[in-house]
């Protein structure tokens, strides 16, 4: 092919262009259908939730998500890449609930479930085709025609089998325990999805109590009423109060305190915080009675009810518990079992009452505060109390409490009847799978993913919601229980078949068993066992394509960023290890946090970045793909992106487009061909450059495929711009005179054909990172059908001689030039020599040295030295230089072309200057193609200053 008015397009033209030319020829398809089926890549997409929005957080996972698949594709494997929807669950809730104006749970019911149902389906059909035009625009391919969606009556169908199949294994239990609790949503959350990102956690100020429990028989003969004086920051949970709680192995003094004796743990000394106002100590109103009250002496010591409320039997005791301590507070801890994981599992233990207080949207039941939010009254209750001298002192403390991710609403500890799947016993099989996973970045493998498995709890998997798989269990009036698997069972059970198996239509199917009603309960599965069950219930599995599954599974490829390690990440691995014992994938890459300009999160409200598609239409989605791919990102640290950085990454890149218009404006004008040839030149190659270009794009190859091969994408990217900035300002700009000469001699069709050559084969590499600008480069080179359907270049030939010559004369060079940047000394004024500590065999030191540091001879010596003195000679010469470089701007001013012929006119009023053309005409009129150098007047003149002297530079084609 020729190259006659092959001009390259802007980058957002081309960019547009081409993603409607992919669909128009099914290109995506094409590069999927050609690799063979028996040779898959299993990629897993974790789904975005469906009412989110594109931002720069989800563009980041979706452009590994288009390079590592790019990448395999080209490597031959079949990668299927299929998009979903998270489609359930309090996001979806809480979207609906702002677009209808509610606020709460109780809010859902009463405006109608059936309703609000249907309202929440249609959202979630909504921002599909806003996801599909921008994640075109990022350049990722990705099927979204049959895109599933876990609301979709078979993927919950599933679900159904899946907790039919863990129950069976007796991995499902339903019990109570105090968990994470939501009360304007009115549901329980799991830990991990409260902690998958720090903002769940805020700091917070709240009362901290002392307060005074009254011992029913004193412990002093006077018989004055004895207190135990117990810590508490939530002052909440007073009115459940059930136990205090001691340490038998601690030891705890009475004291007096204005007038009134208390008991606190012996280490704190009568100097403590407990008795201070303010800061300042008290010790002259505090007398020690007994300092030496073993702990074991007050376990089943009895005291009056707190607020006057006698909560039954095995009430008002004092217990022993392990984890008191007297590091914080008095050493004597309040029980409210209700409102606390360890008072939970002592009460349930010693048979202590539980008392429940508060109903499911945070407001008290019973009490002087009855019918009043939780956090509302929080603080009035502490100033109550200390009125009514229950409190004998109130401080603040400000620490980080977790709020609810989705609403913001600040959780409570409670107890809830729940349905648990079992983390602990599968725990160490967890673990086990977890060695042959391979992690990028390594750390997180043994780290903060291994923590979580160790640290996990067993799984809260029941949601007290709506919009989600309807739990499939069915319980009679007696209590028995029927768990089923599959929408067959239930109509063979009820002679029911649904066209929506979501509440409120499954919550009416009832059926009857040895003459007792079975009724559904109202809780819905926790969104996160429908997305750890994606691998399986995306084919509908065991349903159907039980063969694709079983082909498809582990799979070979996730990521997501750092908060999915202790979500999806976690939930899919506790999925896969209780139904199939195995792993669900074997590669993954943990991305940090997209932050915004300021570096904070990303927010409108803080104007903090720019809208990605104005991002992309302003410097390229090639640019902001590269920059976020060699960031600290896919090292899965945290990033602060800025506008300027893409442009800077722009930039560089274009240096690809400076080589591809430098190569087609020679091949123009010598009318050199393209004829098919894409193989390695190395062998038919005499130019040492020529040998180090090839040889270097060999290497980059080697180097990248080696990273990609290990999912390490930042230090894959990392050599590509070094080796641009090679290519473009070492091979090309020292080839220039080779691409200027005339005739049709074997050198010149060398560097033709070595050129072309490396910038195709740079095209194939870059393929996978930044798609656009490789198919752009590799179609305007090759005239071929796109560069994505090609298998990865297998690289050629590295001559080390040659790289390691060349490596060493640059640093000659570098070395030379910094030291005439010291001086103040252009590296247009000639120099007399440079000594160097070595020649090389295969590459000419001397040519390189003299034109790149512009001296007149090269030495031999043991350390690298410039003779700087400047000569009248050499500085005619400097002036010479000086004048080429006017004249061959003169040129671009006035619109010739590299090879147009001029007629020059230097004229000059410095002797120095006059004297410098003269004595150097023919050099300058070579440089310039000048064919007459005279003084006179041309078409296109322009007034010029050489070193401070006059130059006037007239010009005009022959």
């Amino acid at each position: 092919m020729k190259f006659k008015g092959n001009t390259r397009r802007r980058a957002l033209e081309y960019e547009k262009d081409l993603v409607v030319e992919w669909k128009k020829n099914k290109t995506f398809e094409k590069s999927v259908e050609m690799r063979p089926v028996d040779n898959s890549y299993v990629f897993y997409d974790g789904p975005p939730f469906i009412s989110g929005v594109p931002h720069h957080g989800t563009l980041l996972s979706s452009i590994v998500k288009d390079v590592v698949p790019r990448y395999q594709t080209m490597k031959g494997k079949r990668v299927e890449r299929v998009w979903g929807w998270d489609a359930h669950g309090l996001p979806a809730e809480r979207y609906t609930e702002k677009k209808l104006g509610i606020h709460s749970r109780q809010e859902v019911l009463d405006h109608g479930l059936e309703k609000y149902i249907k309202a929440t389906r249609a959202n979630m059909l909504e921002t599909s085709s806003a996801w599909e035009e921008v994640i075109d625009r990022i350049g990722r391919w990705v099927e979204f025609k049959g895109a599933y969606k876990t609301m979709d009556k078979a993927y919950m169908e599933s679900i159904w089998w899946a907790f039919k199949t863990l129950y069976e294994k007796e991995k499902i239990y339903e019990g109570e325990k105090v968990l994470m609790y939501c009360t304007l949503d009115g549901t329980p959350l799991s830990k991990a999805e409260v902690t998958m990102d720090a903002g769940a956690y805020q700091d917070v100020t709240d009362p901290s109590v002392y307060v005074k429990f009254k011992l029913k028989k004193p412990l002093t003969d006077d018989g004055k009423p004895t207190y135990m004086l117990a810590w508490t920051t939530t002052p909440w949970t007073l009115p459940a109060n059930t136990a205090l709680a001691v340490n038998k192995k601690h030891t705890y003094q009475l004291v007096e305190y204005e007038g009134e004796n208390f008991i606190i743990d012996a280490t704190l000394g009568v100097s403590s915080r407990v008795f201070t106002v303010g800061d300042t100590p008290e010790p002259a109103f505090i007398t020690v009675l007994d300092n030496k009250i073993a702990g074991k002496d007050l376990v089943g010591l009895e005291y009056e009810p707190l607020l006057g409320v006698d909560r039954g039997k095995n009430a008002h005791k004092v217990w022993h518990a392990d984890y008191v301590s007297s590091e914080d507070g008095t050493g004597i801890v309040h029980l409210a079992p209700a409102y606390g994981e360890e008072d939970f599992e002592l009460a349930k233990k010693e048979k202590i009452p539980v008392v429940h207080v508060i109903d499911q949207n945070g407001f008290y039941t019973e009490g002087d505060w009855k019918g009043q939010n939780v956090w509302e009254v929080n603080k009035p209750i502490a100033k109550e109390l200390k009125s009514r001298g229950v409190v004998l002192k109130i401080a603040y403390i400000q620490h980080s409490y977790p709020h609810c991710h989705r609403c913001g609403t600040r959780l409570m500890y409670r107890a809830h009847p729940s349905w648990f799947m079992d983390i602990d016993g599968q725990r160490e099989k967890m673990l086990e799978k977890n060695t042959p996973i391979n992690w990028f970045p390594p750390h997180v493998k043994h780290g903060r993913f291994e923590k979580t498995v160790l640290q996990a709890p067993d799984w809260n998997i029941s949601r007290d919601r709506f919009w989600a798989t309807a739990m499939p269990v069915w319980k009679s009036p007696s209590g028995k229980t029927k768990v089923l698997g599959s929408y067959a069972e239930l109509k063979e059970l009820s002679g029911v078949e649904l066209e929506d198996y979501h509440r409120p239509w499954i919550d009416d199917v009832t059926f009857e068993i040895d003459g007792e009603t079975y009724t559904r309960i109202d809780k819905v599965m926790d969104s996160w066992f429908e997305a750890g069950s994606m691998p399986f219930a995306q084919f509908h599995y065991p349903f159907e394509n039980v063969e694709k599954f079983e082909a498809n599974f582990p799979g070979d490829f996730i990521v997501e960023y750092i908060g999915q390690v202790r979500a999806w990440f976690y939930y899919m691995h506790a999925m896969s290890i209780a139904l199939f014992g195995e792993n669900s994938f074997k590669n993954v890459i943990v991305t940090g946090n997209v932050a915004g300009n300021d570096g904070r999160k990303m927010s409108k409200s803080y104007g903090n970045y720019t809208d990605p598609n104005e991002l992309m239409d302003k410097f390229s989605a090639d640019s902001l793909r590269f920059l976020l791919q060699q960031s600290p990102l896919l090292n899965g640290e945290d990033f602060a992106l800025q506008d300027k950085e893409v442009g800077d990454v722009a930039r560089k890149l274009s240096m690809v487009w400076n080589m591809y218009d430098f190569f087609t404006m020679y091949a123009e004008v010598d009318g050199w061909e393209f004829k098919g040839d894409l193989s390695d030149p190395s062998e038919n190659l005499e130019n040492p450059l020529d040998q180090w270009i090839v040889s270097r794009v060999h290497q980059l190859n080697r180097e990248v495929e080696e990273h990609m091969d290990g999912y390490d994408v930042p230090n894959a990217v990392k050599p590509i711009l070094p080796f641009i900035e090679d290519a473009s300002n070492w091979y090309v700009r020292r080839s220039r005179r080779r691409f200027w000469k005339s005739g049709d001699d074997t050198d010149k069709n060398n560097a033709y054909r070595t050129l072309h050559y490396v910038l195709v084969q740079l095209s194939q590499i870059m393929a996978p990172f930044t798609p656009f600008l490789a198919e752009e480069l590799y179609k305007k080179l090759t005239g071929g059908e796109s560069v994505h359907l090609l298998d990865w270049p297998v690289a050629g030939h590295v001559n080390e001689l040659v790289v390691g010559e060349m490596e060493t004369v640059r640093d000659y060079v570098n070395q030379g030039l910094s030291i005439r940047a010291k001086e103040r000394l252009k590296v247009r004024q000639p120099l007399a020599s440079v000594t160097v500590p070595t020649f090389g065999q295969f590459v000419n030191f001397e040519d390189i040295l003299t034109e790149e540091l512009n001296v007149k001879s090269v030495k031999k010596g043991k350390e690298l030295l410039l003779d700087l003195e400047v000569t009248p000679e050499l500085k005619r010469e400097g002036l010479m230089r000086e004048v080429v470089r006017h004249v061959q701007n003169a040129r671009k001013q006035a619109g010739l072309n590299v090879d147009d012929r001029i007629k020059l006119s230097l004229i000059a009023n410095d002797d120095d200057l006059k004297k410098a053309i003269v004595e150097y005409e023919k050099t300058i009129a070579a440089e310039t193609l000048a064919e007459t150098l005279t003084q006179a007047e041309y078409d296109y003149s322009a007034d010029l200053k050489v070193e401070g002297m006059s130059l006037k530079v007239s010009l005009q084609k022959v």
